[in-house]
């Protein structure tokens, strides 16, 4: 009996390997299709995830006009939302017809000079094209919307729309451009560095640009009517509603998980790490913020503590994808104190009215997280990449004198052009209401409209 099985499988040996032949470009086509299904189905996360980053980002526009609104008078509430409102629906167009083609088309050294109104992305990876247009967008708009609480108070409804158009079309792409260019179809000279540039998601590119416009604003513009005694003293104006600004924080924060974990642009598990390097030094932020203003003030005070955890999440922006968890804690404990005394020295030293701290909050911790990668990064502990490019993970100096480079860049490039933009709008439309207008408060001089009906002209909130 086990003879004649052995027999008869013999026999079909030779029948079950032409088979097998037979059916091998089955299997090789069966494969190729489920790679491309694979390939297929993370495009299309990848997208889906990109989209979902972009809108949380969006949803940080309410949150800066929150904390905008909350730590300024009652009586320029309707202006700051107004503001708000149009800075991203003036910037959102401006960057398409102009801002986009500048900062990710092909580059011609200093900008880039096609894909304007995104041309030429339909066919194959068109909607990757127009998801990430989307996501560039609403970090377009926060760039700008960033100067916007430095200024406030006193600055003129049209100026404001003026200088937002330039910021979105020129000032913001063009730097852009240098650093996160090769995104797309370009290659600015700061990624092309021997050692390249880091800045994952824009403390520089988007926080500090922002940082650095304001405080040219504000030195052009002047601080607000009673904000400095005739003797220089600084005289506090508080803002109307801390509840409000404290809900513009937790906006922001909840924003910022796709701000920067939204910056991987793919659909996978760096997601998770980078959203826990920017929770920690929020967290961080807040603490060290708190605890220093405990010091200093004897009381915790709760508007530093507030710009504590913005002060972190713009510190560890640049770092979040090539920092440790532990780097990141650090990160944040020194952007706290950092926003502390910065806002201090801005107000009683330098003698510039920032009413929100937003030089300090964008500009300062901008541009020390960004000098913090080049004493952070880890990217061979993280798997990441083959070497270490922080100082203090043995990567010597190369990362940070990048690193110091862009951060001076972006400094020139903005606080001077800023100077020339705010100038010009002040020559020409001006820049700065009248003083009865002031006193009045925007919501009436600017918009005919109070938020708060028959309670700000009353009390001069």
């Amino acid at each position: 009996m086990f003879r004649k099985f052995m027999k008869c499988l013999y026999r079909a040996v030779p029948i079950l390997g032409l088979l097998a032949v037979c059916c091998l470009p089955l299997y090789a086509e069966d494969a190729v299709t489920n790679a491309n299904a694979i390939e297929m189905l993370q495009t299309n996360l990848n997208i889906v995830w990109t989209a979902v980053a972009a809108f949380l980002v969006f949803f940080m526009q309410a949150g800066f006009a929150m904390v905008e609104a909350g730590f300024t008078r009652a009586k320029n509430s309707v202006n700051i939302i107004m503001k708000n409102l149009m800075d991203f629906s003036i910037g959102t167009m401006v960057f398409f017809f102009i801002g986009f083609g500048l900062m990710f088309g092909v580059s011609n050294g200093f900008f880039g000079t096609t894909d304007f109104m995104i041309s030429g992305v339909f066919g194959d990876g068109a909607h990757w094209n127009y998801t990430f247009l989307i996501f560039q967008t609403v970090f377009a708009g926060t760039a700008a919307t960033i100067v916007s609480g430095a200024m406030a108070g006193r600055t003129k409804f049209k100026a404001y729309l003026t200088y937002s158009v330039f910021i979105c079309a020129f000032i913001y792409p063009v730097f852009g451009s240098w650093a996160w260019g090769g995104l797309l179809n370009g290659g600015g000279w700061l990624e092309n560095l021997t050692v390249p540039f880091c800045d994952f998601a824009g403390s520089t590119v988007v926080h500090s640009i922002g940082g650095w416009l304001a405080l040219a604003g504000a030195i052009v513009l002047g601080p607000r009517i009673g904000k400095y005694a005739r003797n220089g003293e600084s005289r506090a104006i508080p803002g109307h509603n801390i509840n409000l600004a404290a809900l513009g924080v937790f906006i922001l924060w909840f924003g910022w998980f796709g701000f920067n974990p939204g910056s991987t642009t793919v659909g996978n598990g760096e997601i998770g790490r980078v959203a826990v390097t920017t929770n920690l030094a929020a967290a961080a932020g807040a603490f060290s913020a708190m605890i220093m203003s405990w010091i200093l003030f004897k009381k915790p005070d709760v508007s530093m503590a507030l710009n504590g955890a913005l002060a972190g999440l713009v510190a560890i922006t640049a770092g979040c994808y090539t920092v440790t968890p532990m780097g990141s804690l650090v990160i944040g404990l020194a952007g706290g104190v950092l926003v502390v005394l910065s806002v201090i020295f801005i107000d009683k030293v330098l003698k510039i009215d920032d009413p929100v701290g937003a030089v300090s909050v964008h500009g300062v911790c901008g541009a020390w997280g960004t000098i913090a990668c080049g004493l952070f990064n880890a990217e061979k502990v993280l798997g990441i990449g083959d070497a270490n490019g922080g100082l203090l993970y043995g990567g010597g100096f190369g990362q940070l004198t990048t690193q110091l480079i862009g951060v001076g860049a972006a400094f020139l490039w903005a606080f001077l052009l800023g100077m020339i933009l705010f100038k010009v709008i002040k020559a020409t439309i001006g820049i700065r209401v009248t003083p009865e207008e002031e006193l009045i408060g925007l919501d009436i001089s600017e918009h005919n409209m109070e938020a708060y009906a028959g309670f700000q002209i009353f009390n001069n909130e």
